[in-house]
């Protein structure tokens, strides 16, 4: 995208609207002088001198400033321009540039709400929303508790971080940021799936584990879900793994900017073995660990549960009559599925 147009260097005469250059010939206490050539002389002053004032405070004779002329001739005869304006008609062209180019901007955290981070850049605000930070950023609080969120996000005013534009409209004055495609082109760069990394647990959850993990000099948080820790039935994912524990995961899946990671598929598959143990008809025993709505869950070894379902009784009221967590019975095996990692059984009578 080309920059904008300095009218002054044109033939054609200027127009309100127009953005053009002009040297410091002079200076009042709330006003300044413009040389604009052809075109006479230019006066910042007033309302649009008071809006420029920071901006202009450093500048001296003979320096060059942009204005956006608001007014071809006053009382006094000069062009009247304003600072403001025209700094911020050149941003927005700069910024659309940024997203066309898909460029990476370093932009400092000014704020928060609820629904993400408050930041400007060329002084224009913009948003990140929380659903555009990098998973390392992302608030990890249950529940989706917004008073919580806000608490987390407020710990990155101040900070930088990386991002891309994603949506741009001057004339609604919106610019909306993600640092979440940023982290998605880095690791599409350095990791891919299948791939085994070393990383540190950085928070336990009910429904899983986060880990961090470097590649290429690059600091990247993942998920291991709750189904992914071990073989086995997990109910806590604390029991398996602790905050700051160093583990080796694999990179299973990258979705939408997310990396998820593996424990169990580097460890031995215990259900590759299984037909050589049971078959179906056998009648072996086993021990409830779970009841669910649709049926129970029962151990047969360490890492191998079956399942019982609820259409093996009248309804749920009689299962759990019959059934109870923690008690061992014997069960016959109605089917087995070692690559779906299931075995279904009937109750034959209390062990």
């Amino acid at each position: 995208m080309k920059n904008p147009k300095i009218e002054n260097n044109l033939l054609k005469p200027p127009k309100i609207g127009d953005i053009v250059e002009g040297e410091i010939i002079g200076r009042e206490k709330s006003a300044i002088f413009l040389n604009l050539g052809a075109f006479g002389t230019g006066i910042i002053y007033g309302k649009e001198f008071l809006e420029a004032k920071e901006q202009l405070k450093d500048k001296k004779i003979g320096d060059k400033v942009l204005g956006k002329i608001i007014d071809l001739g006053n009382e006094q005869g000069y062009v009247e321009l304003s600072t403001s304006e025209a700094d911020k008609e050149v941003a927005w062209k700069k910024l659309l540039e940024r997203k066309e180019k898909d460029e990476t901007l370093s932009i400092k955290v000014k704020g928060a709400n609820k629904g993400g981070l408050l930041t400007e850049i060329f002084r224009i605000p913009a948003f990140l929303p929380v659903s555009q930070l990098s998973p390392a950023h992302y608030p990890k609080v249950e529940e989706g508790d917004s008073q919580k969120i806000l608490k987390e996000l407020q710990k990155f005013i101040n900070q930088e971080l990386k991002v891309k534009i994603i949506d741009i409209d001057p004339k609604e004055e919106k610019i909306i940021l993600s640092e979440r495609a940023k982290f998605l082109e880095d690791i599409e760069n350095v990791i891919e799936v299948g791939e085994k990394v070393k990383g540190e647990i950085t928070a336990v959850v009910d429904f899983g584990a986060f880990i961090k993990f470097e590649k290429k000099e690059r600091k990247i948080e993942g998920l291991i879900h709750i189904s992914e820790l071990d073989w086995q039935l997990i109910e806590d994912p604390a029991k398996v793994v602790k905050v700051g524990q160093t583990v080796e995961a694999k990179i299973i899946e990258i979705k939408n900017g997310k990396v998820f990671l593996s424990l169990k598929t580097l460890k031995k598959d215990p259900w590759q073995e299984i037909e050589k143990k049971y078959q179906k008809g056998d009648v072996i025993p086993g021990t409830v660990v779970k009841i669910n709505p649709f049926g129970a869950f029962v151990q047969i070894e360490p890492k191998i549960q079956g399942l019982i379902h609820i259409s093996q009784f009248k309804n749920k009221v009689e299962m759990e009559e019959k059934l109870e967590i923690g008690k061992k019975y014997k069960f016959q095996i109605l089917s087995i599925f070692p690559a779906k990692h299931q075995i279904s059984l009937q109750l034959i009578d209390k062990a």
